[in-house]
This record gives structure tokens, sequence and C-alpha cells, in this order.
């Protein structure tokens, strides 16, 4: 509903239509064309999950973000701060759906690329010498950290089967779907090889939660029950069982 209010009919910037940005989101253009506002910052705005989807500012205005640029806005912006934000404003209420907010102290800015790629990033290259091995809590080699500290992501079979490239010393190319934020560097890897001109594919399926981990172990085999025991045969004098009912 929030994106119907938007006065897309009256933003024609650079031959950008209503129906182009509707369609395509604003991860698609260049923020320096969209509107302008400033304003201070005076608490996050928080999803029902716990995630930050954006800013308040001191005078109402609300600034929607994609929740997945949360952990890099909180880094860039703390409440207090003075920003600059470029987006769309809404029709009669004090909301812009932000393609970029910038800290205008310290010019940092979180910008709006779209939605994340199929492997939870966007497509990337890193490249450095490694560190050391990474492990899931099965202790599978899972992946590498290089020595700018980038995390590079690997299935456990296919980072076994790989084993040799991934010793510490060596020289390490990798292409894949990642992140690049204040909390640090982190990549599925799609290819890897000592440079770019010997890359090896990897099998890398789609993350989801516990994608490292093995197994869980087979439950318990469920114990037989014995069936009841015959009643003892009856002893002399006993009373003769009762007939069987007559047939209907």
């Amino acid at each position: 509903m929030r994106a119907r209010q938007f006065m897309l009919g009256a933003v024609l910037l650079g031959g950008i239509s209503a129906t182009a940005v509707m369609a395509q989101g604003l991860g698609g253009f260049d923020p320096s064309q969209l509107p302008e506002i400033q304003g201070k910052v005076a608490q996050y705005s928080l999803s029902p999950r716990g995630d930050v989807d954006g800013l308040i500012l001191d005078d109402g205005t609300e600034v929607h973000l994609p929740p997945h640029l949360g952990a890099q806005l909180v880094f860039s912006v703390r409440p207090g701060d003075q920003v600059s934000v470029r987006g769309l404003k809404a029709r009669g209420i004090p909301t812009i759906d932000a393609a970029s907010i910038t800290n205008t102290a310290t010019h940092q800015t979180v910008t709006d690329n779209g939605p994340p790629g199929p492997g939870g990033g966007t497509a990337m290259q890193v490249s450095g010498t490694i560190k050391a091995q990474l492990h899931g809590p099965g202790g599978d080699l899972n992946g590498v950290l290089l020595q700018d500290g980038t995390i590079v992501h690997m299935p456990p079979d296919q980072a076994e089967q790989m084993a040799a490239q991934l010793t510490v010393g060596q020289p390490l190319y990798v292409t894949g779907q990642g992140t690049d934020s204040p909390l640090g560097k982190a990549i599925d890897a799609q290819q890897i090889g000592p440079d770019q001109s010997r890359l090896a594919q990897v099998d890398n399926p789609p993350r989801g939660p516990g994608r490292d981990r093995r197994p869980p172990p087979p439950p318990p085999p469920v114990p037989m029950i014995a069936a009841p025991a015959a009643p003892p045969p009856a002893g002399p004098g006993a009373a003769p069982p009762p007939p069987p009912p007559p047939p209907r």
C-alpha cells in the first residue's frame, strides 16, 4: 500500500517513468537523480522480527530501507546523526522510500542496490592469501579465512575435494555471491583458483539454515513390547471357562 502512495506520476527524472520505478524498484536507479531530504536521526525503525528496516527522524519522517541493509545501516548511522536521504517521498504523509542514506559527518553511505542474489548476496570477486582454514561444528572443512579478514564459504564436500588448494599460505582467487559491510566481507564461493586464469567450479547449493552441519543421528530404536502372557491353565476343581457367545 505504501508504494502506491508515492508521487511516482510526478517524479519523471531523466526519463524514468513511474511504471519503471514500480516494476524495477529503487535499486536500479542512480540515487543522485532522486529527491533529497536532510534531518536528524531520532531512532532506528524495527520490523516485528527486530530487523532494522529504516530510520525515524526527529521531525517524524519515516525513512524506509530493505531489512537486508539493516546491519550496514547500524554501522553507518546512529541516533543523533545528521543524514541526507535520497529516495521517493510519499504523498500526504512524511515517509520516504530511500535509495541511499548518507551520514553527513562521516560521509558513509548505505545504498540500495536491489535485493540480494540467489546466494543471499551480490556478485563479487575476492583474492588474497589464505590465513587459516575454517570448519563447521562437526569439524568438516567448510572454507578459509584470508589475510584481509575475508571469509570464504564452501560446502564441506567441495572443500574436502579441493583441500589441496585451501592450505595456509596459498594464494586464492574467488568469485561468488557475498556481502561487504562494516561487519566484514564474506563470500559463498562459486569458482576458486590460485589466480583469475585458473578457476575451478564449486558446486554450491543455496545457503540455508544448518547447511554446513552434519545430518542429525538416527533416532534410537523403539523397544519391543512383549505380548501379554497367556493365563495359566485351570487346575482341578476350577470353574470351566464361560461358553462362547452364540452366533448372530
